[in-house]
């Protein structure tokens, strides 16, 4: 991350711009294909009803959060609509549906929460959303590279906390953050989920999963947010945080790493 902050810095160039120099300009082709998926998964998630697959019996309840959130006045709406976008994908993953691993399945409902929210209430463009979704990816790459995205190798920190550090990237680049500003809030989406453990209820990616995705879609705005109040200038660099993602998630006893047989899964 240093290294492609000093890039843009330079150059007075946004982190999208380094995906474009080296995937090429075809990485917007790609872009649309990913992000139309993420919205009718969404779309799909909000319109389905019944139970979920599996012996756990749960049904699904991004319908109820997306009418029950129309009720609320703007504040509460606004969070409302965020956590039945990520239930609705995440359930759609639970239950076999078509969705985007950003970075994993079991993560998959923290991003076009918050996308997909952006986009449908404070009128970004299309390609601004497709230009988010490649510093998101940029994100996810670094911990790939440099650590894991495995919740079998680090733990669900690997995972959701990817995923919320994507998503928190993707906001603050939208809100107009600067470079400094989006590696901030990624750093915090990532920060404040290490340790995090993966030890779904009987070994399916819907307890505390789908839940999961919720807070982190939350959370991620709340970096976003944060980041923003501030300069940019921060102790602690989403290098260093990666680093300790991968330190801790190799500390982390195996009985909690992508299992059901430890912690949560033993309720």
């Amino acid at each position: 991350m240093a290294d492609i902050m000093k890039w843009c810095q330079e150059g007075g160039r946004a982190f999208w711009e380094y995906v474009e120099k080296c995937e090429g300009k075809e990485i917007w082709d790609f872009m649309r294909i990913v992000w139309h998926t993420m919205c009718e998964a969404v779309e799909r998630g909000l319109d389905a009803e019944g139970v979920l697959p599996g012996p756990l019996g749960i049904a699904r309840k991004a319908t109820v959060y997306y009418v029950k959130a129309q009720g609320y006045k703007s504040n509460l709406q606004s969070r409302g609509l965020v956590y039945a976008y990520a239930l609705a994908v995440s359930e759609e993953n639970a239950s076999g549906g078509i969705i985007v691993t950003a970075p994993t399945c079991g993560s998959c409902g923290v991003m076009p929460a918050v996308l997909y929210h952006l986009y449908k209430n404070h009128a970004f463009s299309e390609q601004r959303i497709l230009h988010a979704l490649a510093t998101a990816g940029l994100i996810g790459n670094i911990v790939k590279h440099n650590a894991s995205i495995s919740g079998a190798d680090v733990g669900c920190q690997g995972e959701v906390g990817v995923a919320c550090a994507m998503a928190s990237a993707a906001a603050c680049q939208l809100f107009g953050g600067s470079p400094a500003q989006i590696e901030y809030a990624a750093e915090m989406g990532l920060e404040h989920h290490l340790g995090m453990t993966c030890d779904p209820v009987c070994g399916l990616v819907q307890i505390p999963c789908i839940e999961r995705n919720a807070f982190a879609a939350a959370r991620a705005l709340d970096s976003n947010l944060y980041a923003a109040f501030s300069d940019g200038q921060h102790r602690v660099s989403f290098d260093r945080v990666v680093r300790v993602m991968k330190q801790t998630g190799h500390d982390i006893p195996s009985l909690y790493k992508e299992t059901s047989e430890g912690g949560l899964a033993k309720l």
